[in-house]
């Protein structure tokens, strides 16, 4: 798991082949403006997810993990807070992985707690899961999803 701000992301871009263009994306668009929706950047490698969402509270975040997509958490407006726990230490599956929809979910409980504030983005691994929208209140962000396989 990666946490930063959005002006230091240039550290990170060598990790991963899609990275770069993952942080251009973020640094060139303006996302106050930009409709809520998901849209292909690269089909299949590359997508974008903007959402306007409310907070669920720690109680209802539930842990989520991917296998084909990692996942560049992007918060524009409010504070986003999300749980963490390695994959090993998630617990049982409760929803078995879709490959369909890339997700499985997990009874376990967060180790740690991560606050996101506006600016700032936070990257998940295949081996870290996580629980979002743990805050409350509104909140616009963007999930940058990057292949796996790059």
């Amino acid at each position: 798991m990666i946490l930063d701000r959005l002006d230091q992301c240039s550290r990170y871009e060598t990790i991963h082949p899609l990275f770069a263009k993952a942080f251009e994306i973020l640094r060139s668009t303006d996302w106050i403006n930009e409709p809520p929706g998901k849209r292909a950047i690269i089909p299949d490698r590359l997508l974008v997810i903007v959402e306007d969402v409310d907070g669920r509270g720690r109680n209802a975040a539930r842990l989520e993990s991917h296998e084909r997509f990692l996942d560049v958490q992007y918060i524009v407006r409010g504070e986003e807070s999300i749980g963490w726990s390695h994959i090993s230490d998630a617990g049982t599956p409760v929803e078995v992985y879709s490959a369909g929809k890339d997700i499985a979910f997990f009874n376990g409980v967060p180790q740690a707690w991560i606050s996101v504030p506006p600016s700032h983005f936070v990257v998940f691994f295949r081996e870290d899961t996580h629980a979002p929208l743990a805050g409350d209140g509104p909140l616009r962000k963007v999930i940058v999803k990057v292949a796996v396989a790059g």
